[in-house]
């Protein structure tokens, strides 16, 4: 019975955070980080970072590859295909709907209103979601490094054509190369 308790939190927790998460992964991204840390403590706010920026770093759509990790790391292959399930099969069935209606109404204000207003609310959860893995890096790396690869990262996002799943492996290995020198 507990087992199916946890496979229904899992189908909930995602279903929800995709669904409510109009904008597609960035947007869900802030809703999965409280359904998974804050309402269910499936993991830290350090751990949902993590899984975040391996996440990052991997090709294809950031909500399902988080949703397959968690999923997995909660109730194993079960846990893995019901989160990704939940990920996946809502938006699809939306999107499908949502787009012939848009595309029957697409000149009406209404609809020019709603997608113009709903994006504020996307920008202040991207914000609150930054802070939260800024403070998350500042306790674990302190405030100087964090200010400085923010700030290397920044420099060389809007100045260079590099990828930014390069500039994300990078930051991964110096974290994996200084975590392992304070460890040991």
């Amino acid at each position: 019975m507990e087992q199916l308790q946890t496979w229904w939190e899992l189908f909930w927790g995602f279903f929800v955070a995709n669904v409510l998460g109009y904008g597609g992964g960035p947007a869900s991204i802030p809703l999965m980080q409280e359904e998974v840390v804050n309402h269910y403590g499936w993991m830290t706010n350090e751990q949902f970072g993590d899984v975040l920026a391996i996440g990052n770093a991997l090709p294809g759509p950031i909500a399902t590859k988080i949703a397959a990790f968690v999923g997995y790391q909660v109730a194993s292959w079960p846990g893995f295909i019901i989160a990704t399930f939940a990920t996946v099969v809502p938006s699809a069935a939306a999107l499908i709907l949502l787009l012939s209606l848009l595309n029957k109404y697409r000149t009406s204000n209404v609809v020019k209103g709603m997608t113009l207003l709903v994006q504020p609310v996307i920008a202040v959860l991207m914000i609150l979601l930054t802070w939260e893995m800024g403070l998350v890096s500042i306790d674990t790396i302190n405030v100087w490094q964090t200010l400085i690869i923010a700030a290397i990262a920044l420099f060389i996002l809007t100045k260079t054509k590099i990828h930014p799943a390069f500039v994300i492996l990078i930051a991964f290995a110096y974290g994996a190369i200084v975590l392992s020198h304070t460890i040991v």
